[in-house]
């Protein structure tokens, strides 16, 4: 198929919810190319247009991916219209050939959600409201900083002690990025809740869910995140991630598609993480606060560093 015709059929999805998630998921596992790229299509509507789509067509995506039983999800439904200023920084960026680390790459696609129309916002908040547990967790009030020096005087086998040694070892910043500097205050209820609590929960899940900080890992644990409440970036990413490799390196659709829906199936197996009192537990192991909140470490199905060492082997 010819790029123009892939494009042109791509958008048309993305603005019309046309396909059938469960059977496209199941193509995509044979091997149908096309199939994954309408997928990515839909994945991207759920992302940039209708987030209130999200649950149903991950539900669906995954039990077509794993050989489950589903009902027919329509996914044509929403108010939202496809902003056309998407599409010139979403295709450059999907043919972009050069070098980018992590940051620049994440820096990128977080800009891509610049380009919704003027009711995302007020239709990604109240789609998040549908998430088990969010209503209470966001009627909790805005979260409150972790504290560095609390997590430094934690047991080393605690969960505090974990958490205190990857931010200092691999130089992260204690909440990803400045809540303030952002203005996430500013955001209408929840998002504004939500987003602030992401940024301070996404390394501390990492080491409660299991994942890694590794690429596959980081892409796996948007899968997660994205299930907890629908979080924008995460469904962005995800999309721009799968219909990258859908249409420019198609060998790499079940190594994303089996990383993203496993990542998903984990949340959706998982109890809400969003209310937890992290700072009164964090001198627990690590092990016994998963008990206690029934959570089971990600199954990782590949190894956390193949990226990297696929990347190192191509170097070589």
């Amino acid at each position: 198929m010819p790029a123009a015709e892939i494009r042109e059929r791509f958008e048309r999805i993305v603005a019309s919810g046309e396909g059938d998630a469960h059977a496209l998921a199941a193509a995509a596992r044979r091997g149908d190319v096309p199939a994954a790229i309408d997928l990515a299509a839909l994945m991207t509507r759920a992302g940039f247009v209708e987030p209130a789509l999200i649950l149903d067509l991950y539900d669906a995506a995954a039990a077509g991916w794993y050989g489950d039983p589903s009902p027919a999800v329509d996914l044509t439904p929403g108010s939202g219209t496809v902003n056309p200023a998407l599409w010139p920084p979403f295709w450059d960026f999907l043919d972009d050939e050069s070098k980018m680390d992590a940051e620049a790459f994440t820096m990128r696609t977080a800009r891509l959600g610049d380009h919704v129309d003027v009711g995302f916002a007020e239709r990604a908040a109240h789609a998040s409201l549908a998430y088990p547990g969010v209503p209470e967790a966001a009627a909790q009030g805005w979260p409150r900083k972790f504290n560095l020096e609390e997590l430094a005087a934690c047991p080393a086998n605690s969960l505090g002690g974990e958490f205190h040694r990857l931010i200092v070892e691999k130089q992260f910043d204690l909440e990803v990025l400045d809540r303030d500097e952002l203005g996430l205050a500013d955001l209408r209820p929840p998002l504004d809740y939500l987003n602030a609590r992401i940024l301070q929960c996404h390394d501390l899940w990492h080491i409660v869910g299991g994942y890694d900080t590794t690429a596959l890992h980081e892409t796996a644990i948007s899968g997660f995140q994205l299930s907890k409440f629908g979080h924008n970036y995460s469904a962005q990413y995800l999309a721009f991630v799968n219909a990258r490799a859908a249409i420019r390196t198609p060998p790499a659709i079940p190594l994303l598609l089996e990383i993203t829906l496993s990542g998903w199936r984990h949340g959706r197996d998982t109890p809400q993480l969003l209310d937890v009192d992290w700072p009164e537990i964090w001198a627990q192991p690590t092990e016994t606060i998963r008990e206690k909140l029934g959570v089971t470490a990600y199954a990782s199905p590949f190894p956390a560093d193949l990226v990297e060492q696929m990347e190192a082997a191509s170097a070589a």
